[in-house]
């Protein structure tokens, strides 16, 4: 059996939705023990729990413990203080300031734990003009550019699909968090660590800076072209209403596009030589593709471009990438039975490391289920002293 690279790794994770929960299912995955410290009743994204459980709360937070804490009274706070004693990390995700309005910021846990990493991810960190403002994923695409470059030509601003903040700040903290853990194991030394999705999204837009570098011109939203001089660059209706995603990056794929849509001619035309020569004639090129497009089915279509070796990708839907035979095979994905949620797809970590195991896949825990196991084992309470913790309250 291979070791697991966090294993031994204590981590108290007090994150909620998605930033946080994203980078401690990671460190889970990676054979971390992940000790989720819920308020009473459970994190907003369990929605109460039971059978109106979301499936994205059961993808972030498998292989993970359960203890609920009433961090407001003394006794929840001393409680949480204790158990820092015995970790390696503290994550959390709250609104900022939260930390040290409870009495629980870094001057405070460090002084119990001179090792600890106590890790923070918010939307513009915790110094700054905005360091306070509230973020959303929502509201992060529209301060970070991002909405001002996504929608169609002529038409408003547009957000983006998903949560793309939120993961890009869930895996820049996963990164500070293992580069402080790494710093601790060669200095000794605990930090704090702190993520801000609007610093963490900057380079998604990494073209569009280019473009307003080279022209002095905003960058206009333009659908799905870029904003570069790449032509063709799009999205093409199908026979069937599918659509499949092209980018063409070299002259040789642009030589095999050019036969293939029945267009052999313009392959050694020097006038369509090069993007600089394309790229004005991009609603022309764009024409001939979906000329060509509009006569196969969708995958008919991604067939033949990936058989010419042609960058290209069917459009799914969520129920088509939910059951992808390739993402099954490498058991990224995995189909499971829950006892409430029926069955459902569950991904693993994304991460691969070949010398070291990844945690086999389990459920997420139910509010509160390991309580007798973490204040029982790690602080020395007995069952009647947890039981009365829960009588009053705390717990």
């Amino acid at each position: 059996m291979k070791p697991q690279a966090l294993q031994g790794i204590r981590v108290l994770d007090l994150t909620q939705i998605y930033q946080g929960p994203y980078a401690s299912f990671l460190m889970a995955m990676a054979g971390a023990e992940v000790i989720k410290i819920e308020p009473i009743g459970g994190e907003r994204t369990r929605r109460g729990g039971g059978v109106d459980t979301p499936l994205a709360f059961a993808m972030l937070n498998s292989n993970k413990k359960s203890i609920t804490l009433d961090l407001k009274s003394a006794r929840g706070k001393e409680l949480l203080l204790s158990l820092v004693e015995k970790a390696d990390m503290l994550i959390e995700n709250y609104a900022a300031g939260t930390m040290d309005r409870l009495g629980l910021g870094w001057d405070v846990l460090r002084a119990r734990n001179p090792r600890l990493i106590y890790g923070s991810a918010n939307g513009y960190g915790s110094y700054g003009p905005d360091w306070d403002q509230l973020a959303m994923d929502h509201t992060v695409q529209a301060m970070s550019g991002m909405m001002s470059i996504t929608g169609e030509d002529g038409g408003p601003p547009a957000r983006s699909g998903g949560q793309v903040c939120d993961f890009m700040g869930g895996i820049h903290f996963y990164g500070a968090l293992m580069t402080a853990l790494l710093g601790r194991e060669r200095t000794g030394v605990g930090t704090m660590v702190e993520s801000a999705m609007l610093e963490a999204i900057y380079f998604n837009i990494s073209s569009e800076y280019s473009h307003y570098h080279r022209t002095g011109e905003i960058p206009p939203r333009r659908g799905d072209k870029s904003a570069g001089l790449t032509t063709p660059y799009g999205r093409y209706e199908c026979r069937d209403g599918g659509w499949v995603a092209l980018i063409i990056v070299s002259e040789a794929q642009w030589k095999s596009l050019a036969r293939l849509i029945g267009r052999p001619e313009l392959a050694d035309d020097p006038a369509y030589d090069g993007n600089p020569n394309r790229n004005p004639k991009e609603p022309e090129i764009n024409d001939m593709i979906t000329a060509w497009t509009i006569t196969q089915t969708r995958d008919e279509a991604y067939e033949k471009m990936k058989a010419a070796r042609i960058p290209v990708a069917p459009v799914r839907d969520v129920e088509e990438v939910m059951n992808d035979r390739h993402l099954h095979a490498r058991g990224m994905l995995n189909r499971m039975h829950h006892p409430y949620m029926g069955d459902v797809v569950l991904p693993s970590s994304p991460l691969r490391l070949f010398e070291y195991e990844t945690s086999p896949l389990r459920f997420f825990p139910e509010i509160g289920a390991d309580k007798h196991a973490v204040l029982g084992e790690l602080l020395g309470l007995d069952d009647a002293a947890i039981d009365e913790l829960s009588r009053s309250g705390v717990i």
